[in-house]
């Protein structure tokens, strides 16, 4: 479990973490409640950097609770993960544009966010999301987010993806998706009104994917 000692990240603040599971292995890395990003100086960005790495014969479950957007934040976000052949890997990373009970709204923040996923020097998944300026407007177009105000992505990279799709599919409400980007490599993206709701959503999902060892950080 990661403690965020400064209690949140602002302009010019600076986190590297890096992790790996070897062979045989399990490990399991979450956070001890949501991180988040508050409003940044002029000029300043604040920047988190994560890498994994997972050998073969190994499992890596990368699973932080909610990252949450506060008005005026500048943050640049970076996970970049390494996997080996016959490696197991989950990661979920919520993000939270302000926090609904509090009415708070993004009218200008600059969130720049990259995921990178590869296996033997090849992209598995590569993903990335600019948010800059208002983003209560962006979020409320309806070919972006139709005013949801959480968001997930997870990856599961398993030869039991394939497997397990169309229970995933059934598991999931109305504002989620899951799909196949390879044989071994499935993806899901979720919406949810607020955080509330995409936790209540996400938990059984997870719980599945973990056979129910979920860190109790996680619970409702």
């Amino acid at each position: 479990m990661i403690v965020n000692t400064a209690g949140g990240i602002t302009g010019g603040d600076r986190y590297t973490l890096q992790a790996s599971a070897h062979g045989g292995t399990s490990l399991t890395l979450t956070t001890q409640a949501a991180e988040r990003a508050y409003r940044a100086q002029a000029g300043e960005v604040g920047h988190v950097s994560t890498r994994l790495s997972v050998a073969s014969g190994a499992r890596l479950h990368w699973l932080p609770q909610e990252l949450i957007l506060f008005e005026n934040c500048a943050l640049k976000r970076q996970l970049e993960v390494t996997l080996a052949d016959a490696a197991e890997f989950l990661m979920v990373e919520p993000v939270v544009f302000g926090r609904t009970a509090m009415a708070e709204t993004l009218h200008d923040i600059r969130f720049n966010d990259r995921i990178k996923i590869m296996r033997n020097g090849c992209p598995l998944y590569l993903d990335g999301m600019d948010l800059v300026g208002n983003a209560a407007a962006h979020i409320a177009r309806a070919g972006i987010a139709n005013g949801a105000n959480a968001m997930a992505s997870l990856v599961w990279v398993s030869h039991s993806a394939a497997s397990e799709l169309n229970i995933l599919r059934k598991m999931l409400p109305p504002t989620a998706g899951a799909s196949l980007i390879a044989e071994d490599v499935l993806v899901i993206r979720h919406l949810a009104s607020d955080s509330f709701a995409l936790r209540r959503d996400l938990i059984p999902v997870l719980d599945h994917l973990t056979n129910n060892s979920l860190p109790i950080s996680w619970r409702l």
